[in-house]
């Protein structure tokens, strides 16, 4: 089994999951770099995965199933178009045509529905967890995002992080600023930089590089937390406050 990132629009990528003759779509925002990529590898669309609604996740899933009259899976709490089954928190499903079997995590914040699909071996968490960043919160609190990545943090280390949007460098120059005293985010930063350089994405990342990095799961670190508070210009309680002002400031980074 494979999984190919297939770029759409200015910088999200559709992820593709293939198993010899068959494959499965995450995320397709526009159907057209899907077909093409699937005719080009001989591939069938046995079924179409979404984590949530915004139409750069889900506006190819129409044309998708016109086409393929393949299966649809996505939030129970929205209702994103051409979506069949419904999934929440603990509901477990085998994937139709590849022979994995994911699990369903409610993971509100980016969105009011919001939910990632994972095993032990790889995530697909849409825009709620990037890259050493997370995504703006259009429907949810800063509470309810603050909890959804800490539920994603206690994943497995080793655990591929699948998300929506090549933000990878603009994160890191942003958690540098955060927390400049990190090592390991100094190392991040120049193995991602590499990348881009070679055309290449700087994903999937690890659950273990987010822990270590990524200053949104990270609000209970001492410089996390100075860094934030000196911001704010004021001393902040507690992990959601920190969080709250981090977003607000990367918001007009």
């Amino acid at each position: 089994m494979a999984i190919h990132a297939v770029p759409a629009f200015t910088d999200n990528y559709i992820w593709v999951i293939e198993n010899g003759t068959d494959a499965v779509a995450v995320d397709p925002g526009d159907a057209k770099p899907v077909q093409e990529f699937l005719k080009a590898r001989g591939l069938a669309l046995r079924a179409v995965l979404a984590t949530h609604h915004h139409a750069d996740h889900v506006g190819g899933v129409p044309e998708l199933v016109r086409h393929w009259a393949c299966p649809t899976f996505g939030p129970a709490r929205e209702v994103p178009a051409g979506i069949e089954h419904r999934l929440a928190e603990g509901d477990r499903f085998e994937v139709p045509g590849i022979g994995i079997e994911l699990s369903t995590l409610d993971i509100p914040g980016h969105t009011a529905g919001h939910i990632a699909l994972y095993n032990t071996d790889m995530l697909f968490c849409g825009d709620t967890l990037f890259a050493c960043g997370c995504g703006r919160l259009f429907e949810g609190t800063a509470a309810q995002m603050n909890t959804s990545l800490a539920k994603l943090a206690r994943l497995p280390g080793a655990t591929r992080v699948y998300c929506g949007h090549e933000y990878t460098l603009a994160n890191i120059k942003f958690a540098q600023v955060v927390e400049p005293g990190n090592q390991a985010l100094a190392q991040r930063a120049t193995r991602e930089a590499q990348k881009r350089a070679q055309g290449a994405p700087t994903l999937p990342s690890t659950i273990a590089d987010e822990v270590a990095t990524n200053p949104f799961i990270r609000c209970g670190e001492p410089e996390v937390v100075a860094s934030a508070s000196a911001h704010a210009q004021r001393a902040l309680e507690g992990e959601v406050e920190v969080f709250a002002e981090l977003r607000a400031w990367k918001n007009s980074f």
